[in-house]
């Protein structure tokens, strides 16, 4: 409160939440700037799995099987209970349920898990936790620009593989799905009550063209994917960021920022997350057909500070990023996936 007031004298008119952690500060200083007590319990409507699961259930929008577990034991009855549901018998392989912390950003702390041992690798400082049943499915993300209610700029960002790679704008067969994408978003802004700012959910899409509702955040994305819309489409995601959230910018000032999606890209851009696959490492070393290739941009890779390399556990945080920018959409997806298979630190 004492932050929000001095703000307000000071002439500040809106927070703007830029990582995780601070949506819910954001919340409460706006409550107090624009003078709307509801902003907070929004805010934290956006940033606890749980919470946000059940409003977007209770609006109608498609989610699968979800419970929070508050030790091991719920686990291993949730596990069973999806199996018993799809009808599993003795000797049959588990469907996998996914394991998420409920507030942490992105992949951290996002786990699979196939049988009860899995399930003894989950430390006690991660619980509660919350559970999900697995979507097979085709999976991405969208960032949406929001002001007044309406999608100002709509992105549909593609992943190749979760946790390490993605690209924009998404291939034509992701695209094809955009104007139901552009139905589920706008039902999403109605059902969480957001006026303006921006989204950044991840859907599923299943083989049967229906399309699941994986979970939302309020504050821009991982995987630098604002470069990578810079980088293809020229505008300033920040700068979009800043318009969006501001209540007094105009709609005419809106649209003549924002550029038309797909349309107007120049190209497509994607990065590539690196976790070194050697347990002890030396040095940084590029490998030349990465770096030789045509589509090759840049990296933000730094020499190793150790030699020995910590177990990745769950999907957590990478070495850095690789740029790649180019023409054809599924030569750069080819490329992404190809980069899992090289070794950046030798």
């Amino acid at each position: 409160m004492e932050i929000a007031e001095t703000l307000k004298e000071k002439g500040v008119d809106v927070a703007i939440p830029i990582f995780e952690e601070t949506v819910e500060w954001a919340g409460a200083i706006n409550s107090v700037l624009l003078d709307n007590p509801r902003l907070l319990g929004q805010s934290m409507l956006l940033r606890d799995k749980s919470l946000m699961k059940r409003r977007a259930q209770l609006g109608g929008i498609r989610v699968g099987i979800f419970e929070e577990a508050h030790e091991r034991d719920d686990v291993i009855r949730f596990l069973k209970r999806v199996n018993q549901t799809l009808l599993k018998l003795d000797g049959d392989p588990n469907d996998p349920i996914h394991v998420k912390a409920f507030d942490k950003a992105g992949c951290l702390g996002h786990r699979v898990i196939r049988t009860p041992d899995e399930i003894d690798t989950i430390p006690d400082e991660e619980f509660p936790v919350l559970m999900e049943s697995h979507l097979d499915g085709w999976e991405f993300a969208v960032e949406a620009w929001v002001h007044n209610g309406r999608i100002c700029f709509l992105n549909i960002s593609e992943y190749v593989t979760l946790g390490y790679s993605v690209f924009v704008p998404a291939t034509p067969e992701l695209e094809k799905y955009r104007p139901e994408i552009t139905r589920q978003v706008e039902k999403l802004i109605k059902t969480f009550d957001i006026e303006f700012g921006f989204i950044h959910p991840e859907y599923f899409v299943t083989s049967d063209g229906e399309m699941y509702f994986g979970e939302v955040a309020y504050r821009p994305p991982g995987f630098k994917v604002f470069e990578l819309l810079e980088r293809t489409y020229g505008f300033n995601a920040y700068h979009a960021l800043v318009l969006a959230f501001d209540p007094k910018t105009t709609d005419a000032e809106i649209d003549a920022f924002f550029p038309k999606e797909v349309v107007d890209a120049t190209g497509h851009a994607g990065c590539f997350g690196v976790y070194p696959r050697r347990r002890v490492v030396s040095q940084l070393s590029v490998p030349p057909e990465t770096e030789d290739h045509d589509y090759f941009d840049s990296h933000e890779l730094t020499a190793p500070m150790a030699e020995k390399v910590t177990k990745r556990t769950a999907f957590g945080n990478h070495w850095g990023l690789l740029y790649f920018f180019g023409e054809d959409p599924y030569t750069l997806r080819d490329l992404l996936k190809r980069q899992e298979e090289l070794d950046f630190y030798i």
